[in-house]
C-alpha cells in the first residue's frame, strides 16, 4: 500500500501537533514534516516533495497565498487549506481557492484540540481525496493573485429535507422561464469561476450548491460577482430566480428552488445534513426537479462522494436536461463518476463546454 505523503504547515504549534497525531494515526498517511512557515516548508521540500500538503494562510514571513503561488508554477500539487472562521480568513481563503487549493479545512481561534480532534475523520477524508485529485485540472484552472468541517453525520438522503414524489413525477408544464441548478464539491470553486465567468450577461437564471463551510460563501459568492458578467449573489430566502444572475447556497443552510406561478424563488432552509453535507446538491436538485421539472438544465461538477447523483436523476426522470462534467478536466471525478454510474446524465462533457450547454438553454 502506498503512504500518502502529507507536509502540514501552520505557524501553530498545536495545529502542527494535532493535525500530524490525527494523520499518522491512519496507516495509509505518513506526515513527512510539520513547519511552522512557508520557508522552512520550501526546505523541507527541497529534501522530499508532498503527495498533500495542509497549508494555512496566515503566517510570518510569507503567506500561505504567495506560498501556493510558488507551489502551482513550479510543481502543481494538492493543497488543503486550514484557515480560521472569520471574515478575512474568508476572503483569504477564496482567493487560496482559485489559486489552486482543492479544499478547506477551518480551524476555530479557541478550543483548537477540542474542535480538531471532534472533526479528525472529516480532516482524513479531505487530504485522501486530494491525493486523488487530478493535479493537471488543478493547474490548468489556477489564478495567480496580487470551507467548516464537521463531525462524523448519519448519511440521510434528501428524504429528510424534501420528501420524494416518486421517480417519473413531473413538474409544472413548461413555462417562460428556464433555470439552471449546478452542484460541486472538491475542485469546484475553480471550476465554477471558470464556468460562470465564461457566460454571457443574457443566460438563463442559476442556483448553485458549493460544498463550503459557513461563512465562506459570501465572501465566493463576491469574488464570483467581480470576475463575470452576470450577477452572483449568496442565495437568501424568497430571493428570485432571474436571468442573469447566480444564486449560491450559503454555507450551512440547505438551497431550494420553489415556484410561484410562471416565477422562480429560493428558500434557505435549516435542516440535517443530507449526504453530509449541508448545503446539499441532492435536496436543491430535488427541489428543481418537483418545480422545474422539463424547464431545467442540471449540471453535476468536480466534487468527492455521490451527493447530488440521486437528484440529478431525479431532475433527468422530471423531463430537465442533464449534464456530467467529464473525468479528464475534473479535479476529483467522484460526483460526476456517481450520478454517470446511475444514468443520470444525458451528456457527460469538459468543463469547457459546459458554459456552452447554459448559454444555449432556450430563453422564451
Amino acid at each position: 500500500m502506498n503512504t500518502i505523503k502529507v507536509l502540514v504547515v501552520d505557524d501553530s504549534a498545536v495545529v502542527r501537533q494535532v493535525v500530524t497525531g490525527l494523520l499518522e494515526s491512519h496507516p495509509d498517511i505518513e506526515v513527512i514534516g510539520a513547519c511552522a512557515d512557508p520557508l522552512l516548508a520550501a526546505q523541507r521540500m527541497r529534501q522530499q516533495w508532498p503527495d498533500v500538503i495542509v497549508l494555512d494562510v496566515e503566517m510570518p514571513r510569507m503567506d500561505g497565498i504567495t506560498f501556493l503561488g510558488k507551489i502551482m508554477a513550479q510543481r502543481p500539487t494538492p493543497v488543503v487549506i486550514c484557515s480560521t472562521l472569520t471574515e478575512a480568513g474568508a476572503r483569504t481563503t477564496v482567493e487560496a481557492l482559485s489559486a489552486g487549493a482543492v479544499a478547506i479545512v477551518t480551524k476555530p481561534k479557541v478550543g483548537l484540540k477540542q474542535f480538531l480532534s471532534e472533526t479528525a475523520d472529516e480532516l482524513v477524508r479531505v487530504v485522501r481525496a486530494a491525493a486523488r485529485a487530478n493535479v493537471g485540472a488543478i493547474a490548468k484552472r489556477a489564478k495567480p493573485q496580487a470551507v467548516k468541517p464537521v463531525a462524523a453525520q448519519a448519511k440521510h438522503t434528501a428524504d429528510v429535507i424534501l420528501p420524494s414524489t416518486g421517480a417519473g413525477a413531473r413538474a409544472m408544464t413548461q413555462t417562460t422561464e428556464r433555470v439552471v441548478a449546478i452542484g460541486t464539491s472538491t475542485g469546484g470553486t475553480q471550476a465554477l469561476e471558470h464556468v460562470l465567468s465564461s457566460l454571457p450577461r443574457v443566460c438563463p437564471g442559476l442556483v448553485i450548491v458549493q460544498h463550503m463551510p459557513e461563512k465562506f460563501t459570501a465572501a465566493f459568492a463576491s469574488r464570483l460577482d467581480s470576475v463575470c458578467e452576470i450577477t452572483v449573489r449568496e442565495a437568501y430566502p424568497n430571493a428570485r430566480v432571474v436571468p442573469g444572475q447566480a444564486l449560491i447556497a450559503p454555507g450551512g443552510k440547505h438551497l431550494l428552488l420553489k415556484r410561484s406561478g410562471a416565477q422562480y424563488h429560493v428558500d434557505v432552509i435549516d435542516g440535517p445534513y443530507v449526504n453530509r453535507h449541508r448545503p446539499s446538491v441532492d435536496v436543491l436538485f430535488r427541489s428543481v426537479a418537483r418545480c422545474a421539472g422539463a424547464n431545467a438544465l442540471g449540471v453535476i461538477m468536480t466534487g468527492m462522494g455521490d451527493d447530488g447523483a440521486a437528484g440529478l436523476l431525479e431532475m433527468r426522470q422530471a423531463g430537465a436536461q442533464t449534464v456530467a462534467q467529464n473525468e479528464e478536466s475534473c479535479v476529483v471525478f467522484g460526483m460526476p463518476k456517481e450520478a454517470i454510474k446511475r444514468g443520470a446524465a444525458q451528456r457527460i462533457v469538459a468543463l469547457d463546454d459546459i458554459a456552452g450547454e447554459i448559454a444555449g438553454q432556450r430563453l422564451l
